[in-house]
């Protein structure tokens, strides 16, 4: 009897202190911000939508290469849902099968070789110019427009990520002020004129700028906005791969975003702002 007695009295106390653990990391938990915030972006656009730094980098270009394509914005809808399913906006070295990349694409079935196929612009070129071979795809629901491109065996797969794509899509094409807000610390992946560098290059790949580009020092750049919803589709394409560009601010009018902050603020007087997107990298160390 005192045996059992003694486990008893054992297994209380084990489980008052797993009880007292609980709620002390509940506690925590509320006023600190866990490692797997430090690199995530939020959408906030009549909706919400949270990734990390890499899917937002993603399905920025996703967005930009639709634009490229002179498509409407529902292409870019059903495009972003069709990599939310395929990939969940990764770019994946595998799949099922041979299928690669963003949209598992399989180079057995014409897509390109597996090389082409991991390149996100090359994938969503592929894929929307499939999209345009669709008739009608613009009067049809998200999912079965992408099922007309993926043939896939679950063909309503891709309905459940059509609000998710259209948030992204508002932020992205230029329809939402101040949407896209990422955060991220520790060590640049790039900086100074390599960093600059390669943010001109990507701005020009995504969207077909040339001239509009201007890397003016070694540390940043500026791009030339034709109209408001021009400069926040470049304005918020800069935040989208700001982690892997080493972007550390963004400006467009009177509002500013850095790599630290949770919000665009308002930074000053919008007049003569408006004409070009201002972005800075990391400097060298």
């Amino acid at each position: 009897m005192r045996t059992r007695a003694g486990v008893a009295g054992f297994v209380v106390l084990v489980l008052v202190a797993v009880i007292g653990v609980v709620l002390g990391m509940r506690q925590v938990g509320d006023r600190i911000r866990l490692p797997l915030a430090s690199r995530s972006c939020t959408v906030q656009a009549d909706g919400t939508v949270t990734l990390n730094a890499h899917q937002m980098a993603n399905a920025a270009t996703i967005a930009a290469i639709g634009i490229q394509h002179e498509l409407p914005d529902r292409a870019v809808v059903v495009a972003l849902a069709t990599a939310y399913q395929e990939s969940g906006l990764r770019n994946l070295e595998g799949g099922d099968r041979d299928s690669v990349g963003l949209f598992q694409q399989r180079p057995s079935q014409g897509w390109g070789t597996p090389t082409q196929i991991r390149d996100p612009r090359y994938a969503a070129d592929k894929f929307y110019a499939a999209l345009k071979k669709v008739r009608g795809w613009e009067e049809m629901r998200v999912t079965d427009a992408a099922q007309k491109v993926q043939r896939s065996a679950f063909p309503e797969a891709y309905e459940k990520w059509a609000d998710e794509s259209e948030v992204l899509t508002r932020a992205l094409l230029g329809n939402a002020t101040g949407a896209v807000v990422c955060t991220f610390g520790g060590d640049p992946a790039m900086r100074g004129e390599a960093a600059a560098t390669a943010l001109s290059r990507g701005l020009n790949l995504d969207w077909g700028l040339t001239s509009a580009v201007t890397t003016a020092s070694l540390t940043g750049l500026t791009v030339a906005a034709g109209d408001q919803r021009e400069g926040w589709r470049y304005a918020h394409w800069l935040v989208a791969h700001a982690n892997d560009h080493g972007v550390k601010r963004v400006r467009f009018g009177d509002l500013e975003w850095t790599n630290r902050g949770d919000s665009w603020t308002r930074v000053g007087d919008e007049s003569d702002r408006t004409a070009e997107v201002v972005a800075e990298v990391f400097g060298d160390a």
